[in-house]
């Protein structure tokens, strides 16, 4: 219990600080949410490699389920070859959408430290004829 507060903690304040980088400008604020991210990223690639390469611990832990987790017989009938798919297809989504997220955090730090770059080139263009 102890460590999972502590992780809790942990990770409210990574929030904040990619939190606070966004709104004050600092890029180097964001870095510790993005290798978050990625790390967050890598361990569900993890699993979907595990039940692609090993489907029939999805039996196994249906198995050890309590016996009045909800549809858990229904669940259980289910061809375990389709179970796989079905699983396979919800954590594609998921990671689909987590690849989304990793490129809006990866653009926001690329604005910031571009944005506070002293290199950039300003083109200020009017529309006058005079």
């Amino acid at each position: 219990m102890c460590i999972a507060t502590a992780i809790s903690l942990l990770m409210i304040l990574i929030c904040a600080m990619a939190t606070y980088g966004a709104y004050k400008q600092h890029a180097a604020w964001i870095i510790p949410f993005f290798c978050y991210q990625i790390f967050d990223f890598a361990l569900n690639t993890l699993v979907a490699i595990s039940v692609l390469v090993y489907p029939s611990t999805i039996q196994d832990y249906l198995r050890q389920l309590p016996t009045n987790f909800p549809y858990k017989e229904e669940i259980m009938s289910v061809n375990p070859t389709c179970l796989v798919v079905i699983i396979l297809l919800f954590i594609s989504i998921i990671l689909a959408f987590k690849g989304y997220l990793i490129s809006c955090v990866w653009n926001c730090y690329r604005y910031i430290n571009g944005r506070n770059n002293s290199d950039v080139l300003v083109y200020i263009t009017t529309n006058d004829t005079a």
